[in-house]
């Protein structure tokens, strides 16, 4: 059996020193730490927490997710479940309900359970660093890195809000709305929107001000009336596909159709759109392989040291029958 002061020879530095990065209890130079786990992965030492100690449980990855409803992340943290069964590793599930000023007592939470590492879906990370503590390894999934949190999963949000905006435009739509959750609340529905800006921009149009509501609730609800009367958008784009649900349940309680009378895309591919009547046009990402895609980089960096990396995921857009053409109807 692999002990402590063999990790501490193979990485030249002393058995405090080595004590301290596995337990990741004191100051310690990133170089040092990278050689030391290294050290313990070529050595096949494994260190229990101090809860697994004692209580004998298999160590535990944390995971942060905006809302454990949506079925996007919950696609995601199905695959980051599979792939840690496959590991040996617990995971440990915390929502922050879209609120940044929940995100730090959610993660304090998942700290206290001595995780071996992280894996976050956060409002935005360039808030949410002073937020946090000093942390374990850590993956941000959905999010971009910053010089914090340099490990990340994404797709490139600007993109697909430039592409969903720009297949609009093609069709022959001018004035094109877009709804949101607020902004504040998620850096990936401010990075769609800012797609959409480039691409309105591109094409010499005029960008209509956006509608922002809360994410997590109020769908079923949503009044458009207003924003319907006063801007006339042939097309509306929603930030996820949840709200595009809730946006063309609001336009139906007006009485129009989509998309004869208003034309309606969303971003996410979740399976529900696929199921609707006519099926919902959408930008579909790929939360499964990202969930598991995320896993594995977290146990490279915490079991093998490997350096952080940012990994983009492509994401594609899907045409179904919520979109009318326009053009064709101009011939």
């Amino acid at each position: 059996m692999t002990t402590l002061q063999q990790v501490a020879l193979r990485a030249g530095c002393s058995l405090a020193t080595a004590s301290r990065v596995l337990s990741r209890n004191g100051p310690v130079s990133d170089a040092m730490v990278r050689k030391v786990r290294r050290a313990a992965a070529e050595l096949g030492y494994r260190t229990a927490g101090p809860v697994a100690g004692k209580m004998g449980r298999r160590p535990v990855v944390g995971v942060l997710i905006p809302s454990i409803t949506n079925p996007v992340f919950a696609s995601s943290l199905s695959s980051i479940q599979n792939r840690m069964l496959v590991a040996g590793h617990g995971v440990l599930i915390a929502q922050s309900n879209y609120d940044p000023a929940r995100e730090a007592d959610a993660v304090a939470s998942l700290l206290n359970e001595h995780p071996t590492g992280l894996i976050l879906t956060v409002c935005d990370p360039r808030t949410s660093e002073a937020l946090l503590p000093s942390l374990p390894p850590t993956v941000l999934l959905h999010n971009m890195p910053t010089p914090f949190f340099p490990a990340a999963v994404t797709v490139d949000n600007r993109g697909a809000g430039r592409e969903i905006t720009s297949y609009l435009i093609g069709m022959g739509h001018s004035r094109i709305l877009f709804v949101s959750g607020n902004f504040a609340a998620s850096d990936r529905a401010c990075a769609r929107h800012r797609g959409y800006l480039e691409a309105v921009a591109a094409s010499g149009l005029e960008p209509l001000e956006p509608v922002q509501i809360a994410f997590v609730d109020g769908y079923d609800q949503l009044d458009l009336s207003t924003v319907m009367a006063t801007l006339s958008p042939t097309a509306i784009i929603a930030s996820n596909d949840l709200l595009a649900f809730g946006v063309i349940g609001a336009l139906r309680r007006e009485g129009r159709s989509v998309p004869r009378d208003v034309s309606v895309a969303g971003f996410d591919g979740i399976a529900i759109g696929r199921l609707m009547d006519p099926p919902l046009t959408t930008i579909e990402m790929p939360d499964a392989s990202m969930g598991a895609t995320a896993a594995s980089l977290l146990l490279d960096m915490a079991e093998k040291a490997a350096p952080a990396r940012h990994l983009d995921v492509a994401y594609q857009l899907r045409r179904g029958g919520t979109v009318r053409d326009l053009n064709a109807d101009a011939e």
